[in-house]
């Protein structure tokens, strides 16, 4: 059942916020450090003649020693990383790595003001395979249409920066890594009591801190703490930490991709618009004003025992929660309803519509209320959707053993037992409120740019007109359950003095198993009554729309709680919508053989082959016979064979030569198998194939590492990749339930399916430590990838304009950092960037991503060997994230415009 949850706070604009350009606020972040660390060593007592390396460069020299060595191309970041940039969740950290990228969201619907997921050189996140510790881990998504469609990338903003040790990043595969990234893994490693303890038997660290949110003017606490503790022997340690976070966000936006269609010859526009027919027109979009208040909270506990030293043994368990009530304010312009064909008698007057066409879109369009129009009375131009989740949470948790014994100086067995669940859950309930019909009119200006519209009824509250002028209300309470359980065995041999120094093996099973539960949302007495609306908590959109679009920031509104409490009264969940559930069962079985190889010249690496089984069992719901939707499942297995050979040289003391050359596998997103996503107004949407095959992917890099100065790195790599199975989507239809018109009709469809793709590309990498506590990180990536496949019925295989551009992929991504780091004042600034992307498809409508930069700094200052405070600032620049929608023979629309506000951390970090 749904539950009322707090009162919404109130929304302030901060006073003076935008004073300062963004740009100009973080150098004077850096400065400001800089000068009082100057300050600072003018009274300081110091022995000029002892340089400990700490901090910011200690952390430097950790990850850039690691990369090296490593006989696989690889990147790492760690703990202190971490720590001395705005980083909140592990993603954070992550995009400043050449040829990583990182979205916002998890789909098309905008970002949330956190980094969420994560993916490897211009691919889908589902290609990039995220383990904890070296074992999978589930994960969930608040958001319903992720949570439907998603289940196999992890949610990053379940995993906050204080749980990390370090986390490596493996371009480059080896035959003893968990298969499942086609591009690549992304390993986060937690600290381990032993490890951390070598010189002391305990240690705890505390920070306590505030997060300012520009936007929904609220100051909210972060709390996280970490203990650790040893026995005197050393055979035995505790770690356990902790973190309770809270952030509200206030995301303000235009939503113009809601409904776009061709116009159609005998409408009303096409009667009073010359050339108007066949071209696209928005028939639904508007102002949107998002509220959410997000709680993170969760622990981790690792025991370590070592009884012996050739015998450990590591318990971990970790629990992650996100809480995420949220509420989606939507006026829109509803010109579909009494301008599209389904208004038909009696036409509408061509003598009040009024436009232009240009590039065969409606660029301009105005509609007048006609003379003597009794039909009017049953007609809206605009409506108020206000969609409220009450209930939006996912999780993560998981329960890992890890065994290591040295039977002899040569041979080491090792293995790993366990089981991870995630979840995703969501109550979602709209108030829907049409607007008796009044003049509408809105004017575009180019793809890059928000509508201009003019939409009345949005000053004051009414309701009647189309949609029987009542309240409605639509909704659904969607909850997947992912599991896995797990089980491995690495055998490792140390061989006599010769060219191979190592052999490996080892095998693993796991079960994989994923639900989706859709209940939908049936009204109750008293809900189509416009008296009982809660006409009480009236309020308004927020200021701060003027940085979106120049209109929406005085509409009306019901507030959060209003609709929490309408939506609670008037309405349950009671019928399940079969069509959309699934339960997919994926056990998989491997095993692998390596060697590890090197000589006194300079050369070493690996070579090694990994055998991959993967058994599919989709149970999903199909139109049958009776003219119900019936339960039928699917069973496919698939076999990989999965080679690599890694080569590392050392060319002299300051170069080291790279070269790997691989087959790896990914498995498609579960939800792409059997998740169903329908637009009940325009029929159309997207349903799942349960025939999708595993992605495979035969991969090379080359590249060059020239590390001329301590904590400094200069280096290429080439790559490139030949994708086979890649999921594209083509054309479908099919039968299937619609809420709207409470009936089984025909939609036309997108389904996923398998595919080629082929990408190449170049890494750039610059790291210098400077003298005098400077240094700077440049890194730039190149990619082209694109679909080769041209599958009939595939927005790459049709004839005219055909796209192939590859889902997720950005041609050009790159990072430009400065710091500072002194005895007592650091500070670090940053900026990342990332060019458009296509994010999927709809029929054969593309929508792209636009191109994004973030700006973040750090200013911090020791106060004593055990204290320290921090002023973290994200999005200083407060960016746009921008879509466009990309049509056949006409020119770009105007997509979705959201902006969430600048976040400021002031943090005190304690340690002993």
């Amino acid at each position: 059942m749904k539950q009322n949850q707090a009162a919404a706070s109130k929304q302030v604009r901060t006073p003076g916020v935008n004073r300062l350009t963004p740009a100009a606020s973080a150098v004077a972040m850096l400065v400001l450090g800089v000068s009082l660390q100057a300050q600072a060593q003018q009274v300081a007592q110091a022995d000029t003649n002892v340089v400990v390396v700490t901090g910011i460069r200690a952390s430097m020299e950790q990850s850039i020693n690691q990369a090296r060595n490593a006989e696989t191309k690889v990147d790492v970041i760690t703990a202190e990383d971490v720590g001395k940039m705005a980083d909140k969740n592990v993603a954070d950290s992550l995009q400043r790595l050449p040829g990583v990228s990182v979205a916002a969201a998890g789909g098309s619907e905008g970002s949330f003001g956190e980094n969420d997921r994560v993916a490897l050189r211009g691919t889908p996140s589902a290609l990039t395979l995220t383990t904890l510790n070296g074992h999978s881990v589930s994960s969930g998504d608040w958001f319903a249409d992720n949570i439907i469609g998603g289940g196999r990338s992890v949610s990053f903003t379940l995993f906050p920066s204080e749980l990390i040790g370090k986390v490596t990043v493996y371009k480059g595969s080896q035959a003893n890594l968990v298969d499942g990234g086609a591009m690549g893994l992304v390993d986060i490693q937690t600290r381990k009591p032993l490890d951390l303890l070598r010189k002391k038997a305990f240690a705890a660290q505390a920070s306590v801190g505030a997060m300012h949110s520009d936007y929904a003017g609220t100051t909210d606490p972060q709390l996280s703490g970490m203990v650790a503790w040893r026995n005197e022997a050393s055979t035995f340690g505790v770690l356990l930490q902790a973190f309770h976070q809270k952030r509200h966000l206030s995301r303000v936006a235009q939503e113009n991709s809601i409904w776009y269609d061709k116009v159609e010859p005998g409408s009303p526009v096409a009667n009073a618009i010359p050339g108007a027919a066949g071209a696209y027109m928005n028939y639904l979009g508007g102002t949107a004003w998002f509220e959410q208040e997000r709680t993170r909270k969760g622990a981790m506990v690792d025991f370590q025992f070592k009884p012996s030293k050739d015998l450990t043994f590591d318990v971990t368990a970790f629990s992650s929660k996100l809480d995420a009530p949220n509420i989606n304010h939507n006026f829109m312009q509803a010109s579909g309803r009494f301008l599209g064909n389904s208004w038909t008698a009696p036409t509408f007057p061509a003598a009040n519509v009024s436009g232009a066409v240009s590039n065969g879109i409606i660029t301009q369009l105005a509609a007048t209320v006609p003379a003597n129009c009794v039909p009017c009375a049953g007609m809206s131009g605009s409506i108020q959707e206000i969609f409220g989740r009450p209930i939006a949470e996912s999780s993560s948790r998981f329960l890992n053993l890890d065994g290591k014994y040295r039977l002899s100086d040569a041979f080491t067995v090792s293995g790993k037992l366990g089981l991870t669940k995630g979840l995703g859950n969501t109550e979602s309930g709209a108030l829907s409120n049409p607007i008796p019909f009044g003049a509408i009119s809105y004017k575009t200006n180019g793809a890059d740019q928000p509508v201009d519209y003019v939409t009345a009824g949005s000053a004051t509250h009414s309701i009647g007109g189309g949609y029987d002028g009542i309240p409605g209300t639509f909704g659904s309470h969607v909850t997947s359950n992912d599991k896995e359980s797990y089980a491995q065995l690495d055998l490792e041999y140390t061989l006599a003095a010769g060219f191979f120094k190592t052999l490996k093996t080892g095998v693993r099973t796991a079960r994989h198993e994923r639900s989706l539960s859709v209940i939908d949302l049936t009204d109750l007495p008293g809900l189509k009554n416009p008296a009982n609306l809660p006409l009480s908590g009236l309020t308004h959109f927020p200021d701060h729309l003027s940085d979106v679009s120049g209109v929406g920031s005085n509409y009306w509104t019901f507030s959060k709680d209003a609709v929490f409490g309408w939506v609670d009264k008037y309405t349950d969940f009671t019928i399940h919508r079969s069509q959309a559930e699934f339960q997919i069962k994926e056990p998989t079985k491997s095993a692998y053989v390596m060697a590890d190889f090197g000589n006194d010249n300079g050369l070493s690496g690996n070579v090694g082959v990994r055998f991959a089984q993967t058994k599919e069992n989709v149970l999903k719901y199909e139109m049958g016979p009776s003219k119900s939707f019936e339960p039928r499942i699917y069973n496919n297995t698939y076999n990989d064979t999965l080679p690599s050979a890694n080569l590392r040289y050392d060319l002299n003391k300051d170069t080291v030569l790279r070269g790997g050359i691989s087959r790896t596998m990914a498995r498609p997103e579960l939800g792409a198998m059997a998740g169903i996503d329908l637009r009940d107004q325009q029929h159309t949407g997207t349903t799942g194939n349960p025939n999708l095959a595993p992605i495979t992917s035969n991969n090379v890099d080359v590249g060059v590492e020239w590390y001329f100065a301590p904590r400094s790195v200069l280096s290429a790599t080439a790559f490139a990749s030949n994708l086979d199975g890649y999921v594209s989507y083509g054309n479908s239809s099919g039968i299937y339930y619609n809420q709207q018109e409470k009936a089984n009709v025909l939609y036309n469809t997108s389904s996923p399916v398998n595919s080629k793709a082929e990408i190449r590309g170049l890494e750039l990498n610059y790291v210098q430590d400077l003298s005098n506590g400077f240094g700077f990180n440049v890194n730039y990536t190149l990619t082209d990838a694109e679909e080769t496949g041209k599958l009939a019925g595939s927005v790459c295989g049709r004839s005219v304009e055909p796209d192939c551009t590859m889902i997720g992929a950005s041609k050009r991504a790159y990072n430009v950092g400065a710091f500072f780091e002194g005895s007592r004042f650091s500070a670090r600034v940053g900026y990342s960037y990332r060019s458009g992307f296509l994010n999927g498809f709809s029929r054969n409508t593309a929508q792209y991503q636009a191109e994004i930069g973030t700006l973040s700094a750090t200013l911090a200052y020791k106060i004593n060997d055990n204290l320290s405070i921090s002023l973290d600032g994200k999005d200083l620049n407060n960016p746009m994230h921008r879509s466009e929608i990309h049509n056949v023979g006409a020119a770009n629309l105007p997509g979705s415009f959201y902006k969430n506000g600048r976040q400021l951390f002031l943090t005190l970090n304690a340690k002993i």
